[in-house]
């Protein structure tokens, strides 16, 4: 049987948030379970270009899989590819960007569903590229929001960016001058960004708010300052053994006693039950996600059967 490679556009006909948020709850519901494993990311450095490899086993799919990417000055190159776990032959390659926005977006809404108050209307988003995008789309599904503000260091896509996420999501989005407002009186708060500095003074923050963390997973690079993390009441992390690789936002100010690992929960025990993501109205909670191939290997599963189903995709030669 031919193995499928699957485009962007194959990606984008077959798959969209409301799946992506279904397919990602399974995934750490079965990672809690140990039905599912997941091996951190590894990159390799040659002149002007990094790899970036990533594994997992989804023993519940019947499925094994790797994500791959390559990052250059010209930008990122994503493909997913998966293998059936009796044959191991594999099953599709797949261009892997937008279905690694909607993973990402998705874990977001898992963790917003469990940690962020039920009654929350009011969102504060950094960033206004494809994550923000996904970001928000992904929170609009578990909460029913009423308003966002969105900020930019570049103003004016900010608001193309606030134009086009108000029909999008059918919720008034805002562009914002200020990052101390944008992070003051929200109920979530969404960083999506590319900054290696806090974007905000944690001292901001309302009583009860929930951040959803998603933009660095490097060492050097951090959207939070120690003041949101001394606040924070519950910590959660996608994975905490990726998060001591690559969450800059936690590495140095556990280095520092601001914080400690132990403290920390994987989002598998909080769909588990086995902690709480949120006990009392009044907590800070925080979501920090780093990105996990077990989420892209789900993903790309739904996708090839999907493909099968509506005759997408071309037979790759072997």
């Amino acid at each position: 049987m031919a193995a499928l490679y699957i485009t962007e556009d194959d990606v984008r006909s077959v798959m969209d948030m409301e799946k992506s948020i279904l397919i990602t709850h399974k995934v750490f519901k079965e990672l809690a379970s140990g039905r599912a494993i997941n091996v951190p990311r590894q990159r390799v450095r040659a002149p002007g270009i990094m790899l970036h490899t990533m594994s997992a086993a989804n023993e519940y799919l019947n499925y094994v899989g790797w994500k791959a990417y390559t990052t250059t000055k010209e930008g990122a190159q994503f493909h997913v590819a998966i293998y059936d776990q009796e044959s191991g032959e594999m099953r599709a390659l797949i261009e892997g960007d937008f279905l690694g926005q909607l993973r990402t977006g998705a874990a977001s809404g898992v963790a917003t569903e469990y940690m962020a108050r039920p009654d929350s209307k009011v969102v504060g988003l950094f960033g206004a590229g494809l994550q923000a995008r996904t970001q928000l789309q992904a929170v609009c599904q578990t909460r029913k929001i009423e308003f966002v503000s969105v900020y930019s260091r570049d103003h004016e896509k900010c608001t193309r960016f606030a134009a086009e996420m108000t029909e999008l999501c059918d919720v008034e989005v805002s562009a914002s001058h200020s990052p101390d407002e944008t992070a003051a009186e929200k109920d979530i708060v969404i960083c999506a960004t590319t900054s290696k500095a806090p974007l905000f003074d944690g001292r901001v923050l309302d009583e009860g708010t929930h951040l959803n963390v998603i933009g660095s997973n490097h060492r050097t690079r951090r959207e939070i300052d120690r003041t949101t993390i001394k606040r924070a009441d519950v910590i959660v992390c996608d994975d905490i053994d990726q998060c001591k690789n690559e969450a800059g936002d936690f590495i140095q100010p556990v280095e520092e006693g601001i914080t400690d690992w132990r403290l920390m929960h994987n989002l598998s025990e909080i769909v588990a039950e086995r902690q709480t993501g949120r006990a009392t109205d009044d907590q800070v909670t925080l979501f920090k996600s780093v990105g996990l191939a077990v989420e892209d290997v789900a993903m790309a599963v739904k996708v090839y059967e999907l493909a099968l189903e509506e005759d997408l995709g071309s037979d790759l030669p072997f």
